[in-house]
């Protein structure tokens, strides 16, 4: 039907044909069919060009470490750039856009870049963009920035859902190749709970492109006969479509189904991808093996591909490569690709192998050069011929394809993304899988097996030894002959010198030998450098194709082995996931979850104006008739409080319960202050430290029991402090009796403060609530008035008498409104976190505006607070460094503007008078600032050197951002009842 599709090979379905577009133009192919693989067929063998050189390329690969066939598949919101061409699944109506060219893909003005690339070489942007540094902003970068990337994201919000899901199993098999298909089969026998997965839209792997036969039958219906077995199991799960990327802590795998990436017109009722959490008992490795390229002059020109991709494209797709198709080989691949083609009818020109003997022979009529080489190839977009090269006689070959073989390199990845590292065989030629523990193994070529049969034999008796570890009466299973088998061996041939053209490691990035030879004449000889300095294996393939190679010829240039040189490290993912997969339902207004507290209906029906803190939706203010701006709100507000009373949700701050014989010693440590001795009744303001010395968080903690402490956070470090207390429970002190559970969402809290709080509190609280039976910092269980049990706190962040009533989080609504409803005799008014915040700048109370991770307790003058007679506190140690001592650091201070009308801004630097702006002159900074109306102007807390020696001094508030600056005088931090009368109550 067209150029280059065989007569009727492959497993493609030749009964439904599909139409599709590739820059523009129209083009068949089948189901079952790639995109690379239909393209193939219609004579396209040009589908990319490279990164830096904008070198014509074609696949290399007919799989997942494809590095030259990337395209934008997809129009208008749906268009994905940079998709494998080599996976990816032709479907009708698909559109396929090449990328990184201009004005075409034929005829790229970018690959001028090539005859530049004598001063392109590793490292040219490091030595070249230094010098005139003006020019970095002006013209380096935005040209780089223009030149760099391959494909273009579409900038328009896309139009399909995700989702995420959890899955558990016994075993989880990684990989639907020989090894696999047996592994699954053997486990799902014995009754084991089995997940199967493999990225192919197709399960099968390498069966399906083999031309062997097992027990007599086609490899490839042998692998069906298997998945239809499985598919009726009900305790086996089959995955196509699934990328296994990622290994983590626990036994859990990341793995992404594509679900509607190859339907043109995606259901709304499917995700486009769904991202799997896979908890495995037990898993195998059954991914395969790589076949690796050779490294010679011009081995990236269209045409040259692994011998493995030529054969799955002709045994699999129907396609053959090229009409006259050479083959450079160091072993038994080449031979079987060879012998293939010649089955389908292609005309093989030569078979140029590495080695001087092997016994490995040719097809009848093929020519076999044996101890030759390639040392370079013709043509432009597209090979027309190579140099064959044998004993320093060079012949010329006409070809319009070249299969090359350097030997394979299981696919380990997934096993050492935890830190371990793939082990050198000297034997194998190869990097083999580390030793992670008998919980995740590899079979199969994963696992150095070199044939068919082997691959079966491995997959077969580990998934049976684990079924038996797991309690499973498994059975040993019958494994098929195996017909047509080829000579596995090969000859390490890491490259062959003496062309003229550059040779290649890293497809995509351009990084050829003499790019490696540079980065160990510069000093970059490690092989973390060399990969930084050259960028090989920095693609979007992560070096699985060319990555060994590079070792390879990294060893042979500094003269040892390739266990001396080792891997780069390898990171999930294995290959790109996108990002709608891994954020799921978590988009737009969804991206994170909104966080509502229990009084949220009771604020939004008393006119709230609620704002985004963190997650949390927090009353802002309360807007009444007749205000026309926020700040006549909060000033009515923070009044309202100082005169009468105000009832305010703090449900949001973080509460966590502690419990356990040595709460206590715990606590004491956890703080920098006391807390060894506080009774059974009261509350105490507590301070936590870094282990730098620095302040961490703040807030109190209540002692309601004899081993149970409710503590308090701030609203943005409730997680964090949580983290905080199981870590140090766990890692530093395992032996204390001390137990955490975050009960933020359980209750409803409010603050009610004000001069006329006790008055009101009194008719909702049936306990005796005076100061003298409950005094300031008392803490106890309280019943209300019909009968409910509550946590009554007498604490203040507003400087007044207050108490913090916390009750179950169902009631919080109900609660608030009886407050309320026993407060309007007394004035009493809602008010949000705006004039909380007012009302603590007023009394100098700090927040996370002044903690701010470089402050100490003695910064914020909480010095005293620091118990440094106790034995040991988390931070003790770091807080007696002369720099946290020093008495110039910067220190809290009030600043109070010297004219009344006066504004200034947090974020504003402070300077002596008459000095100008600069680093060296910068006095401190403004942290908190707001209009006071009890005072009648604005007031500031403000980071100042010395500022504690500092007071009266009149300083100037510089904002270089707004243009402006104020004369204020510096104060003491503390603006309203500096001896806390009103606070005692």
């Amino acid at each position: 039907m067209t150029s280059y599709r065989l007569g009727s090979a492959g497993r493609v379905n030749r009964g439904q044909p599909l139409t599709f577009t590739f820059d523009g133009k129209t083009y068949k192919g089948f189901e079952g069919d790639t995109l690379a693989s239909a393209l193939l067929a219609n004579d396209q063998m040009l589908m990319g060009r490279s990164f830096k050189y904008h070198r014509p390329r074609g696949p290399v690969t007919a799989g997942s470490a494809e590095p030259n066939a990337l395209m934008t598949i997809g129009a208008g919101a749906r268009a994905e750039p940079n998709v494998r061409a080599t996976v990816a699944e032709l479907y009708d109506g698909l559109t396929a856009v090449s990328q990184n060219r201009w004005p075409s893909l034929s005829f790229d003005i970018g690959a001028i870049n090539g005859l530049l690339s004598p001063m392109l070489g590793a490292g040219f942007y490091y030595k070249t963009f230094m010098w005139p540094a003006a020019l970095w902003e002006k013209l380096y970068e935005p040209v780089i920035r223009r030149a760099a990337g391959l494909g273009k994201l579409t900038m328009q919000a896309d139009p399909d859902r995700y989702e995420k899901s959890w899955a558990h199993c016994d075993l989880l098999v990684i990989g639907s190749g020989p090894a696999g298909l047996m592994a699954a089969l053997a486990a799902g026998r014995a009754g084991a709970r089995v997940i199967l997965a493999d990225e192919g839209f197709r399960l099968g792997g390498s069966l399906l492109s083999e031309s062997a036969s097992l027990g007599g039958i086609a490899a490839a219906d042998f692998a069906k006969a298997m998945i239809e077995e499985l598919a009726e199991l009900p305790n086996v799960t089959l995955m196509p479509r699934t990328t296994v990327f990622g290994w983590y802590d626990d036994m859990v795998f990341g793995a992404v189904e594509r679900v509607q990436k190859h339907v043109s017109a995606p259901s709304p009722d499917l995700p486009m991808e769904r991202l799997w959490r896979i908890v495995a008992k037990r898993a195998i490795l059954a991914s395969g093996s790589e076949e690796r390229p050779l490294v010679f002059g011009g081995n990236d020109k269209p045409g040259v591909m692994t011998a493995s991709a030529m054969r799955t494209y002709a045994n699999r797709y129907g396609v053959a490569a090229g009409g006259k198709v050479a083959i450079f080989t160091n072993g038994g691949s080449g031979y079987r690709t060879a012998a293939d083609l010649v089955a389908a009818g292609v005309d093989v020109t030569a078979i140029i192998d590495a080695r001087a003997q092997s016994a490995d022979v040719g097809p009848d009529g093929v020519r076999v050069i044996r101890n030759g080489g390639v040392v370079g190839t013709k043509g432009r977009n597209r090979i027309d011929a190579l140099i064959a090269e044998r004993s320093g006689f060079q012949e010329q070959i006409a070809c319009d394809a070249l299969a090359i073989s350097g030997g394979w390199s299981p696919i380990v990845h997934l096993m050492c993304q935890r830190g371990a590292k793939p082990v050198w065989s000297d034997e194998a030629q190869a990097f083999m899988a580390p030793d992670v523990g008998s919980a995740f193994i590899a079979a199969g070529s994963a696992a150095g097996a070199d044939t068919i049969s082997a691959c079966l034999q491995d997959g077969a008796g580990k998934a049976t030894a684990l079924a038996r570890e797991l309690g499973f009466a498994a059975y040993e299973m019958n494994i098929p002959e195996v017909e047509g088998e080829y000579d596995p061996a090969f000859a390490p041939v890491w490259y062959v010198p003496g062309a003229k053209d550059k040779a290649f490691v890293d497809f995509q990035n351009d990084v050829a030998v003499s790019d490696l030879g540079l980065a160990q004449r510069e000093g970059f000889g490690h092989i973390e450098h060399t990969k930084r300095y050259t960028t090989a294996g920095m693609a979007t393939d992560q070096g699985k194709l060319g990555g060994v190679n590079t070792v390879g010829i990294v060893a042979g240039m500094r003269g040892v082995s390739p266990t001396e040189i080792g891997t780069t490290t390898f990171r999930p993912f294995y290959t790109p996931v996108s990002f709608g997969a891994l954020a799921g339902t978590s988009r737009g207004e969804h991206a994170a979850p909104v966080r509502t507290s229990p009084l949220h209906d009771w604020a939004k029906k008393n006119g709230a104006t609620f704002v985004e803190t963190g997650l949390w939706h927090r009353s802002a203010w309360f807007a009444r008739t007749g205000e026309n701006s926020w700040r006549e709100s909060v000033d009515r507000e923070v009044k309202n409080v100082r005169s009468n009373a105000g009832l305010c949700d703090v449900s949001t701050l973080g509460k966590i319960e502690i419990f356990g014989t040595h709460a206590a010693e715990f606590l004491n440590r956890i703080y920098c202050n006391n807390f060894l001795k506080l009774p059974v009744g009261r509350a105490r303001y507590g301070l936590m430290l870094r282990e730098d010395g620095m302040i961490f968080d703040d807030g109190t903690t209540s002692r309601l029991g004899e081993n149970h402490y409710v503590m308090t956070t701030t609203t943005a470090y409730a997680a964090e402090v949580m983290a905080h207390l199981e870590f140090a429970s766990h890692t530093f002190w395992p032996d204390l009796d001390v137990r955490f559970v975050s009960t933020t969402d359980h209750w409803a809290q409010m603050s009610l403060a004000g001069p006329r709080a006790r008055a009101i509190m009194s008719r909702v609280v049936e306990d005796d609530i005076s100061d003298a039976a409950f005094p300031y910092l008392a803490a106890r269980t309280v019943t209300l008035r019909g009968g409910l049990k509550a946590r009554l706190f007498r604490i203040s962040f507003s400087g007044e008498l207050a108490y913090e009533l916390a009750v179950p989080a169902g009631y919080g609504e109900a609660v608030a409104d009886a407050i309320m409803e026993a407060g309007k005799g007394e004035g009493i008014c809602a008010y949000g976190v705006e004039a909380l915040n007012v009302l603590r700048i007023e009394k100098g109370f700090v927040t996370h505006s002044e903690m701010d991770g470089r402050t100490t307790p003695d910064d914020l003058g909480l010095g005293r607070m620091m118990a440094l007679q106790k034995p040991d506190f988390i931070g003790k140690r770091q807080s007696s460094r002369f720099g946290l001592t020093a008495a110039d650091r910067l220190q809290l201070v009030g600043l109070r503007p010297l004219e009344k009308l006066d504004e200034f801004l947090a974020g504003a630097h402070l300077l002596k008078e008459d000095v100008p702006p600069s680093m060296a002159s910068d006095q401190g900074w403004v942290s908190s600032v707001c209009h006071s109306p009890t005072l009648g102007h604005t007031i500031g807390l403000a980071m100042l050197k010395s500022g504690r020696e500092r007071y009266g001094e009149t300083i100037v508030v510089w904002d270089g951002l707004r243009g402006k600056e104020v004369l204020a005088q510096v104060c003491p931090p503390v603006f309203v009842d500096p001896d806390n009368s009103k606070l005692q109550g």
